[in-house]
């Protein structure tokens, strides 16, 4: 089958690797329709994660089911699936608990599996023609046969369920005000989930035109900070107050105003400033524990200078960790199946498989309007 391959940083390349097979009885097998591309994709991609050559990427995917492995009961050849980028279990005890995206089980070792991703296990990603899917009963989410809401759809994987769980981290209530930074697909998707849960008012901070004006469409207020200190510019639009919640939708790689250096804790210490006394935080953005491209010897080994002291004199609570998807896509599924909820209005490009360098390239360069990428393996679609 044709697969996305990592080659070394700033290269992938569309080619032939071995199909996969039934491995377990509780193993599918799903021929991709739908798989996007991920801004954690681009840390493998540029090289700033431990990824070796050879890596298929790929862990927002959904397909219809080829072949069902014999130990599978509630799937069928057929079915129409989504798969949570979280790999899991469902039966070890954070699976039961609900925190699926650290589940015991499919990556020993370490408290966590997914699709294509350094470290997250032995699975494949899904930015292929194919993809085995383990533990398919649990994973699997079943959804309307045919097309309809296929972009949707596809982002139940990872970036819709991962903003609203931004809100979650913060415990975002109607009423409630909220500053959101960085205006990338899942901080449009934590800006969105909090107006879908009431918020009076959502702000996106950013410096790309395109995703400002994005933020803007679905009725957050655009805060640019190369135009001033984005905490004063939202403290001046609250009365002096500063929101009521802030949610991280950047991760380390944070840079400073002028775009001319990385700043990796710049957005967790803006939030101190940007959310009122006893305010709380959402941390979905990535941080990690290694990163070999660090602005400093700190921040290779994922130490980061945060403001704890004026955290702890502001009261303010945190939340962090990557989103369990299982705990949310059901019923955000259920929200776009009733027109409650449209979360393509991220997504800029649809392409064929083949077309995957490239779109990697543009998309890492913030160029063209490239915001969110989905990949349509078996496809000739005009790009």
């Amino acid at each position: 089958m044709k697969a996305v391959v990592y080659e070394e940083p700033f290269s992938v390349a569309v080619k032939d690797v071995e199909d996969p097979s039934i491995l377990h009885p509780n193993d599918v097998i799903v021929r991709v329709t739908s798989s996007a591309i991920c801004g954690s994709d681009l840390h493998m991609y540029e090289g700033r994660t431990a990824a070796e050559p050879g890596i298929v990427f790929g862990h927002e995917n959904l397909g219809v089911i080829e072949e069902v492995g014999s130990g599978v009961t509630s799937l069928s050849v057929g079915d129409r699936v989504v798969m949570p980028f979280n790999v899991a279990c469902g039966f070890c005890k954070n699976c039961l608990a609900g925190e699926t995206g650290f589940c015991l089980t499919v990556n020993p070792g370490f408290a966590g599996g997914a699709y294509g991703y350094v470290a997250m296990g032995p699975y494949t990603g899904g930015q292929a023609e194919r993809l085995r899917v383990p533990f398919a009963d649990f994973n699997c989410l079943k959804l309307p046969e045919g097309d309809e809401f296929e972009t949707d759809f596809v982002l139940l994987a990872d970036i819709f369920p991962t903003g609203y769980h931004g809100c979650e981290l913060a415990q975002v209530s109607p009423g409630e005000t909220v500053a959101v930074y960085g205006a990338g697909p899942v901080g449009l998707m934590a800006a969105y989930s909090a107006l879908l849960r009431g918020a009076s008012k959502v702000f996106v901070v950013d410096r790309v035109p395109e995703r400002l004006a994005k933020a803007a469409e679905i009725g957050a207020i655009p805060i640019d900070f190369t135009q001033g200190d984005p905490a004063e510019q939202i403290k001046e639009l609250t009365d002096g107050e500063g929101t009521d919640k802030g949610i991280d939708a950047v991760g380390y790689q944070a840079q400073a105003p002028d775009a001319s250096h990385e700043e990796p804790a710049i957005v967790l210490n803006s939030l101190v400033e940007t959310v009122r006394p006893t305010g709380r935080l959402g941390i979905p953005g990535l941080y990690v524990p290694s990163d070999p491209g660090g602005p400093d010897e700190h921040a290779k080994h994922g130490q980061l200078l945060v403001s704890i002291g004026k955290m702890f004199e502001k009261g303010q609570k945190m939340g962090t960790g990557q989103c369990n998807v299982k705990r949310y896509n059901r019923q955000l599924r259920d929200m776009i199946i009733s027109g409650r909820a449209r979360p393509s209005f991220v997504v800029s490009h649809e392409l064929p498989l083949d077309e995957a360098p490239l779109a990697y390239e543009k998309f890492d360069k913030r160029v063209e309007g490239y915001t969110k990428v989905v990949l349509h393996p078996g496809h000739d679609l005009a790009a």
